[in-house]
C-alpha cells in the first residue's frame, strides 16, 4: 500500500521547515527508518534550495513537492518553473581531492543528492524542471 503527500511552497527560504515538518511527518506516519527519513529531508531541503538560490532572477514562484512512500521505495518529485536546470547533467564536478581548506565553498549539494538517492532522474516538460529521485527501502 502506499501513501502520498504533496506539498506546494513558494521560493522562500522561510518555507524549508514546512518542507522538514512534512517530510517528518510522513516519516513518522509512514515508519520509515531514521536514516531514511534523515536521507529524504537533507536531499529535499538541498533541491528546495538550489531552486530558491539559483532558480529565478527574482519574484515569489512555487515549487511543487510530492512524496510517495510505497514498502519496498520512496518517491520524491519536485516541479518548479525556475531555469532549465539538469542535475545530472549540468552540475559541476565537485572537487573530491583538493585539501577542504584548498576548495570553494559550495558545489557538494548535488554530489550528495545523487550519492544519497539510488536513483534520479531529470525531465524539463512544460517549461518546468521535474527531478525525481527513488530511495529503495532495504529494511
Amino acid at each position: 500500500m502506499s501513501a502520498t503527500t504533496s506539498l506546494k511552497i513558494e521560493t522562500r527560504h522561510e518555507e524549508l521547515d514546512r518542507v522538514a515538518a512534512a517530510v517528518e511527518e510522513m516519516a513518522e506516519r509512514e515508519g520509515w527508518p531514521p536514516e531514511l527519513g534523515y536521507r529524504v529531508t537533507l536531499v529535499v531541503e538541498e533541491l528546495v534550495v538550489n531552486v530558491v538560490n539559483h532558480g529565478h532572477d527574482g519574484g515569489v514562484h512555487d515549487i511543487e513537492i510530492t512524496l510517495v512512500s510505497e514498502p519496498d521505495a520512496l518517491t520524491i518529485e519536485i516541479t518548479d518553473d525556475g531555469r532549465p536546470f539538469d542535475p545530472l547533467n549540468d552540475a559541476p564536478e565537485p572537487d573530491l581531492d583538493s585539501l577542504l581548506e584548498d576548495r570553494p565553498v559550495g558545489g557538494l549539494g548535488i554530489h550528495l543528492v545523487r550519492t544519497m538517492m539510488d536513483e534520479m532522474h531529470y525531465r524539463r516538460e512544460q517549461n518546468r524542471n521535474h527531478t525525481t529521485l527513488i530511495a529503495r527501502r532495504g529494511e
